[in-house]
């Protein structure tokens, strides 16, 4: 049998790569879920503007009835 390199490893008669340690690239993906989902949620409980159109309710006269 041929000798395993470094950093592999005999598995069934094959040569694989030996794990490493797990990349950061396996939570960017809900990192960037979970921040959709605060911006969100700030959005809806204290908004994102000081719109004064949408704070004040626009006041509106109803016409006259005719009798």
């Amino acid at each position: 049998m041929p000798k395993v390199p470094d950093g592999y490893v005999r598995v069934r008669s094959h040569i694989r790569r030996k794990p490493g340690p797990k990349s950061a690239k396996g939570l960017s993906i809900w990192a960037v879920a979970g921040l959709c989902a605060v911006v969100w949620l700030w959005g809806q409980i204290f908004g994102f503007g000081d719109s004064d159109a949408e704070q004040q309710p626009a006041t509106w006269i109803s016409p006259p009835t005719a009798t």
